[in-house]
């Protein structure tokens, strides 16, 4: 049998999944959450074959949950399930150590047999979000350009960004206007959007 963990902010979505998958004659979920935060602890317990995770979770992402398991199980592959297509994405994820990128929109069955090829030792990533990332380029933002504009998201002033990031006003605002500039934008909320899309935040 092939040991699954499930890791799905939508409860719905995550039962949906669970039943789904636990119908293969291989496969059977043995741990479910709903948080990044919680995906390592449950990996520790179940040792998991097989993590399934959400990209945009409360609390860490499916992408930094990636990073944080494989360091501590890296026997246990990850395949990453999305509803945003983003190309930044794909690529962070493939960074982070993923053995799969796939939309939620593929059909269960696909899921199932791409759970297979992970493990197997195969790399599976959705074709058409394949051929856009590569058409995209990479993620022009340096790591401090995510950070800021990471930061301001919500509406954040300067002043508060520069006190959580423990930096100064003027670096806060030098970082801002570089992620302008290649961003190809007109603010930082516009340049925050546009990484968004992008998969770059």
């Amino acid at each position: 049998m092939i040991r699954l963990l499930l890791a799905e902010d939508q409860q719905m979505m995550r039962g949906a999944l669970a039943l789904l998958l636990n119908l293969e004659p291989d496969l059977e979920v043995v741990a479910q959450v709903s948080s990044g935060d919680e995906v390592l602890a449950a990996a520790r317990t179940s040792r998991p074959d097989v993590a399934l995770l959400d990209i945009e979770m409360p609390g860490r992402t499916g992408i930094d949950a990636t990073a944080d398991l494989l360091a501590e199980l890296p026997e246990c592959r990850v395949l990453i399930l999305t509803t945003f297509g983003r190309p930044g994405y794909l690529r962070r994820a493939m960074e982070a150590g993923a053995s799969g990128f796939l939309v939620k929109d593929a059909p269960v069955e696909n899921l199932a047999t791409a759970i297979r090829r992970v493990v197997a030792g195969e790399r599976v990533v959705d074709a058409d979000l394949a051929a856009s990332a590569l058409s995209a380029g990479a993620n022009p933002l340096s790591g401090r350009e995510q950070d800021v504009l990471r930061a301001g998201v919500d509406g954040s002033t300067i002043t508060d960004i520069a006190v959580a990031l423990r930096l100064s006003e003027s670096t806060v605002r030098n970082y801002l206007s570089a992620a302008i500039g290649k961003t190809g934008t007109r603010n930082r909320t516009e340049a925050a959007r546009v990484a968004q899309q992008n998969g770059w935040l």
